[in-house]
């Protein structure tokens, strides 16, 4: 029978049936036994690994783990901050002693993090001095049709475009990445990803963890070679888990809280993150803000792009001693460690997670209904269809409320757990998950929210509201795999005074005409419907 747990893993296969021709199915690598050991006397560098002559060895824990350096601007204006980012490639030292080439925002890897206030603009240029074409998403903002970097939308080699975010939403753990149409999954594996944390007054007010006691942790996995080449394959084949660049780090904590917010940027799989001696820990925030209350957890899982920030009290630990967090999700030829927590230190702690965090608004009341099914044999689409930028697939209008039900449509029965789930991700609105397979959302789900998982066979229905801002959108699975083989569609915002005009990314292309119509059935899912306001 196919669980969550399951499930869990498959999502580490979905990239490989998108990489790769869908009657050619790879094996996975045969398990080795898992062979457990305390921090101080960790598994040497031969166990646990697959068995590949060419794969990188590393012993857990041999790095310090970095924090992304904090952007500093250029030049401050009474309004807004102006920062300038290259993209280049960049050696760095992922495995230890092996240098690897990767992509990178002004040289590091991940990117530097970009710090935002509410009500102040950002604006970055970005120059593209790599090799291959580029375009620049912030993940979660809302931003005009031109900043929001389009799939087509492109930075040519040796070109330079500015991105402007006004930054008028709540505060969230946000990040920066590649959208360029075909190549977003490899881009951003190679390096193009980044932190954008915005505060507010409401969150500042609050009193959680802050300054060097508030840390972003970037998950993702990677496959390094013996010689140090970062290689581009299947999931299946990526065993270094990397976070903030480095494989399987350790990080020096004092015995107080921290406030750690978790991304997974992984391009092509889940993660589901413990502590090994099954300590609790608080989330206070999803992937749009903070939740209305505080919510006890002993796991966390995260789908591709989805974030949360959690608070978790070292002080329960005594000096000298070490916690490691690990990875459930882990393939059984996997490590299952990908962080550990030195306490080397005591703190005064002031802080505290109020029972109150936010008042989170209303949830939309539905105005137009649409339906999606998301497929994946024999490859990948949304409702029959891959992506044509040319081509309208959702036409709505600023401040229309609008509910969508989405299907992982088992359009073939699961081979083993090949049939993996979709990570579902809109731009410009942040939704909220109405009900998964007809029961509400618990309460770390029930926050603002961008990317969604659906595991296979199930149905999630979400609602939005369109608005700030007219023009050119998208929406696509966040496996990035998955998007880059045309699991996207186009969203078209109208202004809703048909006199006003946005302002197009490109001269606006002819509309095609909607598909006609069927009934849903495994060889043809149903076109999305639309109800009348």
């Amino acid at each position: 029978m196919l669980n969550r747990r399951h499930i869990l893993t498959a999502a580490t296969i979905s990239g490989a049936a998108a990489m790769f021709p869908w009657g050619r199915m790879i094996d996975p690598p045969k398990a080795k036994p898992v062979h457990e050991a305390p921090p101080e006397a960790p598994a040497g560098p031969a166990e646990l690994w697959p068995e590949d002559e060419e794969l990188a060895r590393s012993a857990p824990f041999a790095h310090a783990m970095p924090i992304p350096p904090v952007l500093r601007p250029t030049s401050v204006t009474a309004s807004s901050e102006l920062y300038q980012l290259r993209m280049a490639e960049t050696q760095v030292e992922i495995v230890k002693g092996l240098q690897t080439t990767v992509y990178s925002y002004g040289g590091c890897f991940p990117g530097p993090t970009i710090r935002a206030l509410r009500g102040r603009e950002v604006v970055v240029q970005q120059t593209n001095a790599l090799d291959v074409s580029t375009s620049v998403h912030l993940h979660g903002g809302n931003v005009p049709s031109r900043y929001d970097g389009l799939p087509m939308a492109l930075i040519d080699p040796g070109e330079s475009r500015e991105y402007r975010y006004p930054n008028n939403q709540v505060a969230a753990s946000l990040w920066y990445h590649d959208h360029a149409h075909g190549k977003e999954a490899e881009n951003v594996y190679r390096g193009l990803h980044g932190a954008y944390l915005l505060s507010d007054p409401h969150e500042s007010s609050l009193p959680l963890p802050n300054g060097e006691f508030d840390i972003p942790l970037l998950f993702r996995d990677a496959r390094i070679e013996a010689d140090g080449t970062l290689r581009y394959v299947s999931p299946y084949e990526c065993p270094h888990m990397l976070v903030n660049g480095k494989e399987r780090p350790h990080f020096a904590v004092a015995a107080r809280k921290y406030r750690l917010r978790v991304y997974n940027v992984a391009p092509n799989r889940h993660i589901s993150l413990r502590f090994a001696d099954g300590a609790h820990f608080i989330q206070i925030a999803s992937d749009g803000g903070l939740l209305a209350a505080p919510v006890p957890r002993d796991e966390l899982t995260l789908a591709g792009a989805e974030r949360a920030e959690i608070v978790v009290d070292f002080s329960r630990y005594a000096i000298g001693s070490s916690v490691v967090l690990e990875n459930t999700a882990a393939l059984e030829s996997e490590r299952p460690e990908v962080l550990r927590f030195d306490i080397t230190r005591k703190a005064d702690d002031p802080s505290r997670v109020p029972g109150v965090l936010a008042t989170l608004p209303p949830v939309p009341k539905g105005m137009v209904e649409r339906e999606f099914f998301m497929q994946t044999f024999p490859d990948t689409r949304i409702n029959g269809r891959k992506y044509d930028p040319d081509r309208v697939d959702v036409e709505t209008t600023l401040g229309t409320s609008e509910i969508w039900t989405i299907h992982n449509w088992p359009n073939r029965k699961p081979a083993g757990v090949f049939h993996a789930p979709h990570s579902f991700h809109v731009h410009l609105v942040q939704f909220r998950l109405l009900d998964r397979d007809g029961r509400p959302p618990g309460p770390a789900e029930a926050g603002l929210k961008d990317t969604i998982p659906i595991y296979p066979g199930e149905t999630v229905r979400i609602a939005m509201t369109w608005g700030d801002y007219s023009g050119e959108y998208v929406y696509h699975c966040h496996h990035l795999v998955h998007s880059s083989h045309g699991q996207m569609g186009r969203i078209d915002v109208l202004p809703a005074d048909p006199e006003e005009q946005a302002e197009p990314e490109k001269p606006a292309a002819p509309k095609q005409p909607a598909a006609p119509k069927q009934p849903a059935s495994p060889q043809q899912p149903a076109t999305p419907k639309k109800s009348g306001k």
